[in-house]
């Protein structure tokens, strides 16, 4: 019965037969993606949702969200001095009106339509990402990137692109810190809104359920890594698969 519910369905890339690949590929796209988040602030959304949407459309963004929600526990446990709560009490009101749009974008797509979203989204994100000009954190631009953040999180599972792009020029310590905040907060908001809006089944509660592990083992990973790798050749590294599979994505949307 458990495997049963972690067979990929048919609106995915692999056929029903496959259930133990989906396991191993989407177990090592959240486990990677864990350790970049852990180790740059950002990265589990943008690694992995591409991935997962591959292998199976229907379980984004409820799974993804799901399996996220304890990468910035683990990290606020850890680094909770850091936080910007100023940043974070101006940005999470903002993330609310987002958060409605991002359920009626869920509601409203199929799973092939919700796969080219999210091949976008990605897209962009890796573009805003390489684009790095400064914004000051004010109270106006962390509502934006609150709003902005709470739709793509909601509608995607990839939220942390545009509080990033705000915090990209403070310390690393503080970006992890503010930016688990936010998400920790933000997820909880999203995984409500989605649930009213009757988005997240069974299905979707044991994937996600399933994947925590490798979130745990990806964060372990990426306190390892932060002191041994440099961040800026990991971020290169991690935008560079990113791209190539989020333009996969969109192709295999276009082509059904």
């Amino acid at each position: 019965m458990y495997t049963d519910l972690l067979q990929p369905s048919a609106s995915g890339l692999l056929g029903a037969a496959d259930t133990w690949v989906f396991v191993a590929v989407a177990g090592t796209a959240v486990l990677a993606g864990a350790m970049v988040q852990s180790t740059v602030g950002v990265g589990l959304g943008l690694v992995a949702a591409p991935i997962i949407t591959f292998l199976d459309p229907a379980l984004m963004p409820g799974a993804m969200l799901i399996a996220a929600a304890l990468l910035p526990m683990l990290t606020l446990l850890q680094e909770w001095r850091h936080v910007d709560w100023g940043g974070v009490a101006w940005g999470l009101p903002a993330r609310i009106p987002g958060t409605a749009l991002g359920v009626w974008v869920v509601a409203v797509l199929d799973p092939r339509a919700l796969a080219a979203v999210v091949g976008a989204m990605v897209l962009a994100a890796v573009a805003l990402s390489v684009w790095s000009f400064r914004v000051r954190i004010t109270p106006v631009s962390s509502m934006v990137a609150g709003c902005l953040s709470g739709f793509a999180g909601t509608s995607t599972s990839v939220g942390g692109p545009p509080m990033a792009l705000l915090y990209q020029h403070e310390p690393p310590e503080r970006v992890r810190a503010t930016l688990a905040a936010f998400f920790l907060f933000g997820v909880t908001v999203s995984l409500c809104a989605l649930g009213l809006g009757g988005q997240i089944d069974t299905r979707t509660t044991v994937v996600g359920l399933s994947a925590i592990p490798c979130v745990g083992a990806g964060f372990v990973l990426g306190n390892v890594v932060r002191r041994r790798i440099d961040a800026a050749r990991l971020r290169v590294v991690m935008l560079s698969v990113v791209t190539v599979s989020a333009t996969g994505l969109l192709v295999h949307a276009a082509l059904g």
